[in-house]
């Protein structure tokens, strides 16, 4: 997969593109449905699936905070090469491409690749004050030469997956509904000092507690580099905590998969006085 650093770096070497653009954070069932969709419109118009996403949430530019994260962003990378996407653009979100028409970020498209068309959900949105809609959009690409699909989103039991629904899962401990929206394990990914990984940007951490889980050194572009441990972590504050030996199996950044929540430790004082 080419990983291109923003769409002013795009050129005609990277192909015809049929693009969706969104955060993509988790990629979870409803994403991998949509990139599926992608590859198969890419397809029928002779062209390569491409994805936009950005190097930040916008809610960090939009409303001042991020939500936490789903997934690393270098393990994002890895799914979505694994999705088949061939081209994803990493594209910087700031104050300016906030008030970006939607019109304007298509035509720097436009004016760099050979631009098939867009793939979109009947509630997705890009540019200043959300006004790329599949509607606008389309209306766009009938002056300017590109087609729009709209797909409808992926339900599970009726509902959308949605990345907002599998962070109030996991921060409400529903560790199996979060795995079963995501279509795996709730994972995090830090930087460890000893037996502690600990985040620089929020992350989507289960309630405080004790759990099983399986600890591995971090993701790369490439894929996993090392098979997984076993072992009992604590989630305290914001940070984990692992046993020495698992901590020994890892690099400067380890990855944690959670298992069942453990029920806490029994008080030994208070079980002398019963």
């Amino acid at each position: 997969m080419d990983v291109v650093h923003g769409i002013d770096r795009l050129d005609a070497a990277n192909g015809r593109l049929f693009v969706v653009v969104g955060v993509f954070d988790g990629l979870h069932r409803g994403h991998r449905y949509l990139l599926d969709r992608l590859g198969r419109a890419a397809a029928r118009h002779g062209a390569r699936p491409a994805v936009i996403t950005f190097d930040a949430h916008p809610d960090e530019i939009v409303v001042g905070a991020a939500p936490p994260l789903l997934c690393d962003p270098e393990e994002r990378l890895a799914r979505l090469a694994s999705a088949g996407i061939v081209v994803t653009v990493v594209q910087h979100f700031d104050a300016t491409l906030r008030m970006t028409e939607f019109d304007a970020f298509v035509g720097g498209l436009r004016d760099r690749i050979d631009l098939a068309g867009f793939l979109m959900t009947p509630d997705a949105a890009f540019g200043h004050e959300r006004r790329g809609t599949p509607t606008t959009l389309a209306e766009l690409g009938r002056r300017l030469g590109f087609d729009v699909e709209v797909v409808p989103p992926f339900r599970l039991d009726g509902r959308p997956v949605r990345s907002a629904s599998i962070r109030e899962d996991i921060a409400g401990g529903r560790l199996d509904v979060a795995r079963r929206s995501l279509g795996r394990s709730v994972a995090v990914t830090g930087g460890r000092t000893g037996d502690v990984v600990d985040f620089p940007i929020p992350v989507a951490l289960p309630p405080d507690g004790r759990y099983d889980a399986s600890v591995e050194p971090a993701w790369t572009a490439l894929g996993r580099v090392a098979g997984p441990h076993r072992a009992r972590v604590t989630v305290e504050g914001g940070t984990v905590r692992m046993s020495a030996a698992a901590a020994a199996g890892t690099g400067a950044r380890a990855r944690v998969t959670f298992g069942r929540r453990l029920p806490p430790r029994a008080n030994p004082a208070i079980l002398r006085r019963s």
